[in-house]
């Protein structure tokens, strides 16, 4: 009996002008146009009876409102137990898509347009790759990335026993790990892990950006394999790159927002996403560099890709400037990575191992702010009791490598509030005190969900097996360490190699961060953002253990009971109605300008929301054949366009489009269009002046 596996991909772009971006939590962080679309890509795996499915979304949280609608959608047979539905952790993506307020914060309320595609675009992939189930061989390989990670919280990190400090010499998790499907000697899925957060742009940048793990995943597919995502046709090849225990690993390696590699966020992201690409790449044995290796000085691993690091972005917005976009971007299939990533057309020698072993799943729900932790899990013999969740002081001064938080609060000590905690609260509370402090207490959100519902308390957790490969589903952001301490609780019990467990962070919901109680003690962000206390890692070690005992055996286990569904508080919907500016119409040129390598056209826009555009585009780069038609060449999901929207007035406005036209564009005439939507009036388009480009 051999595995069937399926891959299907699918935009779950939301609302791209006027919604808050998701992550860095800063109000005034609000959409203003596309660099990189978001997507959705799916992975069915079928043995026997046994099914799985795993879900890659480039969002920047999994919201358990979202999962709850998926599940629904999806046919028998799939459900809480074998559907993992993950995020990459973007900090740039919209926002309003959840059912508690905290993280609808700075959109004014809950976004129905972008639920809708979130969930839309999840569906459409799932029951994409659950139609495309036929036998296929499964690899897995494992390797290391040492330049696209640093830690960010080294205080609290060295706070861990020398043992596990010992496993991570460097203080950061390289390890890397591809998991390819392949059919008749062809390339046809990968899905890599790899821990860093996807932080390379920053808090001042207003475009929707899938950012350094979209990029990687943008470049294997578009670049490398030639997939047009606009295609009425399945892609040839469908590729993610998803998050394990990333909850201390940033990309920023200079240690400071936008800064490292390079100064400029945009090249950040590129770089960071093009080193995880080629690590996994190598992971193939199709002759890759070796991971890690610089290639003049690191950033030039795809011919004509090096950008020339130009004037920073003004206000982080002008995505491209200064610099070249990739020659293959615009996804000729010839258009390859020095030594060859396989195109899926190729046969292929893969340096993987072909696994079996057959499929298996457990899942329960945890409700965190009550968990009995027994002695042997506690680390100091004792049991103990997690509390209802509440917010440090630190969490709210963010974390400074990747942006900073809000004022009047910082990492480590915060006197006012440490004194209030210490005097006022925890002298009359011994059970919270036993649990969260040395937490300086900032926000109960415990006693406030009794109110308004702020943050969810039910952590689902889950144990998918792909024959060797362990996943470890966790709703929230796990440091290396804390990662490490679930992954031998499940390998110890299940037998399994430490490399071949991994921790899926960022899975199936969304409750913050995970330390280790070590690290807790030093109430950094991390620490400050575990939010059930110090005992949190203990429970969910002690809730993993059960679930790896039960794989182990054979035996179900009790699904608990998941986070209940909460009333939505919808924002209130925009009233200004588009207008065109005096004597113009929809879609007509404002300017237009061909500078260098970069072609810009300002047209007379309408809102985007009026129409997201899924599965479609805002935009087009055409360029005039020999029988006077006109074919495109790159759309608004290309690493070389930008969209941007702003208003002009109080309902005129601008769509300004960018092309930095790759090293490699075909000489030719060219055209760009824009595309947008005015209620009642309908869809129209506008079209620029034909320009060369040699």
């Amino acid at each position: 009996m051999g595995f069937r596996a399926g891959r299907g991909i699918a935009d779950i772009t939301g609302e791209t002008a006027e919604c808050g971006l998701l992550g860095y939590g800063k109000a005034d962080q609000q959409s203003a146009g596309l660099h990189t679309r978001q997507r959705a890509r799916a992975f069915a795996f079928e043995e026997g009876w046994a099914r799985l499915l795993l879900v890659v979304c480039e969002l920047p949280l999994m919201s358990d409102a979202v999962v709850r609608e998926v599940l629904r959608r999806l046919p028998e047979g799939y459900g809480a137990a074998n559907v993992m539905l993950t995020a990459t952790h973007t900090h740039c993506g919209p926002g309003g898509y959840f059912h508690h307020r905290l993280y609808n914060s700075n959109t004014g309320g809950f976004r129905a347009a972008t639920f809708g595609a979130i969930t839309d675009g999840i569906t459409e992939a799932a029951l994409a790759a659950i139609a495309d189930l036929e036998p296929a061989r499964l690899r897995l390989a494992q390797g290391e990335l040492k330049n696209a990670s640093v830690n960010r919280s080294r205080r609290a990190f060295d706070r861990n026993p020398a043992a596990d400090r010992a496993h991570f010499p460097d203080a950061v998790d390289p390890a890397t790990t591809l998991l390819t499907v392949e059919r008749g000697g062809r390339l046809h899925a990968a899905v890599n892990w790899f821990a860093t957060h996807n932080t390379s742009m920053t808090n001042r940048n207003r475009l929707v950006s899938a950012d350094n793990k979209g990029y990687a995943a943008l470049h294997w597919e578009r670049t490398v394999a030639g997939v047009d995502h606009l295609a009425a046709t399945a892609p040839e090849l469908v590729a993610a790159f998803a998050q394990t225990n990333a909850g201390d690993m940033s990309p920023n390696l200079g240690l400071a927002p936008g800064l490292g590699p390079t100064g400029d966020q945009f090249e950040n992201t590129r770089v960071i996403g093009l080193r995880q690409y080629e690590a996994a790449a190598a992971l193939i044995g199709a002759g890759q560099p070796a991971v890690g290796e610089r290639a003049s000085e690191g950033e030039q691993a795809s011919v004509g890709e090096r950008a020339s690091v130009g004037e920073r972005a003004s206000e982080g917005e002008r995505a491209s400037e200064g610099r070249r976009a990739s020659e293959g971007e615009q996804g000729s299939k010839g258009d390859r990575a020095p030594g060859g990533s396989p195109d899926p057309g190729d046969e292929w020698a893969s340096g993987a191992r072909e696994i079996s072993g057959g499929l298996d799943f457990r899942a329960t729900h945890l409700h965190l702010s009550a968990v009995e932790v027994r002695p042997e899990f506690t680390g100091d013999q004792r049991p103990h009791r997690t509390s209802p969740p509440v917010g440090g002081a630190a969490a709210f001064a963010g974390a400074r490598v990747d942006g900073p938080g809000f004022k009047g609060f910082r990492p480590g000590a915060n006197p006012l509030w440490d004194a209030v905690s210490r005097r006022l609260v925890y002298p009359f509370a011994p059970a919270l005190r036993d649990a969260q402090y040395p937490k300086a207490l900032a926000l109960p959100a415990g006693p406030v969900n009794r109110v308004v519902p702020v943050i969810p308390e039910s952590a689902p957790v889950q144990l998918l097996r792909i024959g060797p490969l362990f996943l470890i589903g966790i709703p929230a952001e796990v440091t290396i360490v804390a990662g490490l301490r679930l992954r031998r609780t499940v390998a110890a019990i299940v037998g399994a190699a430490l490399s071949d467990v991994l921790v899926a962070g960022y899975s199936n919901g969304y409750l913050h961060y995970v330390t280790t109680p070590e690290e807790y003690d030093a109430q950094e962000y991390e620490g400050g953002s575990t939010l059930f206390g110090r005992w949190e890692l203990p429970a969910l070690c002690q809730t993993v253990a059960g679930l790896a005992t039960a794989m182990r055996d054979g035996t179900p286990v009790d699904p608990g009971s998941p986070e209940p569904a909460v009333p939505v508080r919808a924002r209130r919907p925009r009233t200004a109605a588009d207008a065109p500016h005096p004597g113009r119409r929809f879609g007509d040129v404002l300017d237009f300008s061909l500078i260098g390598r970069r072609a810009t056209v300002a047209f007379v826009a309408a809102h985007p929301s009026n129409d997201l555009r899924r599965g479609g585009s805002y935009l087009f780069v055409e360029r005039l054949c020999g029988d006077g038609s006109w074919a495109r060449t790159a759309d608004d999901g290309d690493w070389s366009t930008v969209f941007r929207w702003a208003r002009s007035g109080g309902a005129t406005s601008v769509a300004t489009v960018t092309w930095n036209i790759p090293e490699g564009a075909e000489p030719g005439t060219y055209r760009i269009s824009y595309h947008g939507d005015s209620p009642p009036k309908g869809p129209f388009t506008g079209v620029s002046e034909p320009f060369e480009v040699r």
